[in-house]
């Protein structure tokens, strides 16, 4: 009789001191290897998900075999005139393939991800329809995705989706590298300059951490998809439409937590909408999406 009580409250609403405040409109956590849901919170509602793009984008091109050491320029047409967001790779610079793809998601650089588009074999419209196949093949039927940057927002899917993705994406060496490196330095014209991993917690302490990529652009929202390890177990996250950075970070702090519980075994429930305070108002719409 307890352990069916015991039950009832677990898979309740309303079981408030049991619940995982999360401000993330979107949350999805599965455990890695059974795919056992840990915490869900609207995972079938389509919504825009900005640069979690850039994770189909880097299949997509690893799986056309490229040689990475060939040379990229960046063009005109790879300058964002969507969001109308900054780089801090110059039209002209010339990089091999390897180092536009650490910049597209390692550093979430827009024109880097537009140049791999723009490059792959047969052009931009061989790219739209290698992504359609590999959707496809994915089975994500809830996936729309027309360029490579995630700056429309007509790119958009769902969390239960994204964890396919993410899955997927875990697969390629290189994703798992690129995506955990903290940091690297790339020539860029003949000077040497340093970029950064757009997720905080990648290199954090006490943060293992096997995938990662944030999106953010006005419609998405603060977005993160990230594999990580606590206490011996392993999950998948996806958070879409967090309001904030911070409640970005404080999502993935609250899951991490939850996830490696005082238990043997992570408790499922569902999981309660929590009101942050109002954050600082974002940049403007020339701000660069992450």
């Amino acid at each position: 009789m307890l352990k069916k009580i015991v039950a009832v409250l677990l898979s309740s609403f309303t079981a408030a001191a049991l619940a995982v405040p999360l401000g993330s409109q979107s949350v999805l956590v599965v455990e890695d290897g059974t795919g056992k849901v840990l915490l869900e919170k609207n995972s079938n509602v389509q919504v825009p998900i900005a640069s979690l793009t850039k994770l189909m984008t880097a299949m997509v091109v690893l799986d056309s075999k490229p040689d990475m050491d060939a040379p990229i320029s960046i063009d005109k047409t790879d300058v964002d005139m969507i969001k109308h967001s900054t780089s801090r790779v110059p039209v002209g610079a010339e990089l091999a393939r390897r180092d536009v793809l650490q910049l597209a998601l390692m550093s979430s650089d827009n024109r880097a991800a537009a140049s791999l588009a723009r490059t792959y074999p047969g052009g931009p419209e061989a790219f739209k329809k290698a992504v359609s196949a590999k959707i496809k093949a994915l089975g994500l039927t809830q996936t729309v995705i027309e360029e490579p940057t995630g700056l429309s927002p007509n790119n958009r899917s769902t969390a239960t989706d994204l964890v396919k993705m993410a899955t997927a994406a875990s697969a390629y060496p290189d994703i798992r590298r690129i995506t955990t490196d903290t940091k690297d330095v790339i020539n860029i014209k003949g000077r040497q300059v340093e970029y950064h991993n757009t997720n905080r917690l990648v290199g954090a302490k006490g943060w293992d951490v096997g995938l990662s990529k944030t999106g953010y652009t006005e419609e998405a929202g603060r977005c993160l998809i990230m594999r990580f390890k606590s206490a011996g177990k392993n999950a998948t996250l996806v958070l879409l439409n967090a309001k904030a950075n911070s409640a970005r970070l404080m999502d993935a702090f609250n899951i991490r937590r939850f996830v490696a519980g005082p238990d043997a075994e992570p408790k499922v429930m569902k999981v309660s909408a929590h009101r942050h305070k109002k954050a600082t108002k974002a940049a403007g719409r020339r701000r660069r999406a992450a």
